[in-house]
């Protein structure tokens, strides 16, 4: 569907992109996918691709790098957009929710493509149009999402592409995009020239996953040994009923002894430090980016009480995650209120 919804853009005259800009939005996601489409356009000697810039009420818009942007028109103006794509920090809220979803909703039924970069998932998905449709969703936001969204399905890939949605997980898969939406209207020669501009290495497009750090490592973890990324996938995937060492040994098919060496090689740490500082750096999501208590957080990572999770968060981060949240709150406060705001602030959400 989303390939077909191209298909038809590409037989008018060009394709019309409309950048929906949200307070705190990343300033690279936005930048990462405007330049290769105005290098394509520069190259071809044609206009192919052309983009409207947008925000809820038309107003100005700073960036997370306190970069102002100017839009060309408010949301309910927008016209003729083929691509809607949203950008904003993950805690974004429109001025008037049910108006701003109520326009998402109905620039989807008269055809719009609707899609997010980074944190602009969070709002997309806040307006009701994912149900039912997979979502790429940053490593980085991976629990907060699923933690306001757990019906929605998510994806670890760089780019997802799900008939008439495209969700795209940071900056650089920005740029990957745009070079995918060159080469189905240009061809090629122009995807390569483009790429070649920008020194960009390679074309990453659907079905490649992100690359995720190790926690306190300077690799990622598709870098680590076999046995040892296996072992830390199951570790991702058992973060709120956390699985015994044992256990993975068992599943992974080598000896306890084994596996400390092989994390005390690769990580310089112990299998249950380098678990606690998974876990520490999911509930690190939740309490930047949702609005649960301290005790709910503690729970979702295993504890049984939030004394303990303080004291662990304390030794991973620093901080207590009263500190942290307190910390972030200070530069993203809106009309007095600390986010992340409370559900009740949020507008309910009626169905299209």
């Amino acid at each position: 569907m989303f390939h077909e919804s191209i298909n038809r853009s590409t037989r008018n005259e060009n394709i019309h992109l409309g950048f929906l800009i949200l307070p705190g939005f990343p300033m690279a996601c936005l930048t990462s996918i405007i330049e290769p489409l105005r290098a394509a356009n520069e190259i071809s000697g044609q206009s192919p691709f052309r983009w409207t810039l947008i925000s809820e009420t038309g107003a100005p818009v700073d960036s997370s790098a306190l970069v102002r942007f100017h839009p060309s028109c408010d949301l309910a103006a927008a016209r003729d957009v083929d691509i809607l794509i949203l950008l904003s920090p993950p805690d974004a809220s429109f001025e008037s929710p049910r108006q701003s979803y109520g326009a998402l909703r109905a620039m989807e039924r008269h055809g719009t493509v609707l899609g997010a970069i980074s944190g602009g998932v969070f709002p997309l998905a806040r307006s009701g149009v994912m149900a039912g449709h997979a979502t790429s969703v940053h490593w980085c936001y991976a629990a907060a999402f699923a933690d306001e969204f757990p019906d929605l399905a998510t994806s670890d890939e760089v780019i997802t592409l799900d008939r008439r949605r495209i969700t795209v997980s940071g900056a650089a898969a920005a740029f990957d995009l745009a070079l995918m939406l060159i080469e189905k209207r240009l061809g090629a020669d122009v995807i390569t020239e483009v790429a070649c501009w920008f020194q960009h290495p390679l074309v990453r497009g659907e079905g490649v996953r992100q690359k995720v750090p190790a926690p306190r490592v300077a690799v990622t973890a598709d870098m680590l040994p076999e046995p040892l990324e296996r072992a830390v996938r199951l570790m991702s995937e058992n973060l709120d009923d956390p699985i015994h060492v044992a256990d993975i040994c068992e599943q992974v098919g080598i000896s306890p002894r084994h596996l400390e060496r092989l994390f005390k090689k690769a990580t310089g740490k112990s299998p249950l430090i380098y678990y606690r500082n998974m876990r520490m750096a999911a509930a690190r999501q939740l309490v930047l980016y949702s609005n649960r208590s301290m005790r709910e957080i503690a729970e979702s990572i295993g504890y049984a009480s939030a004394s303990p999770f303080r004291a662990r968060y304390v030794e991973c981060h620093g901080l207590t995650p009263e500190e942290d949240r307190r910390k972030i709150n200070m530069f993203r406060v809106r009309d007095n209120a600390p986010l992340p705001s409370t559900p009740s602030l949020r507008a309910p959400i009626s169905q299209p």
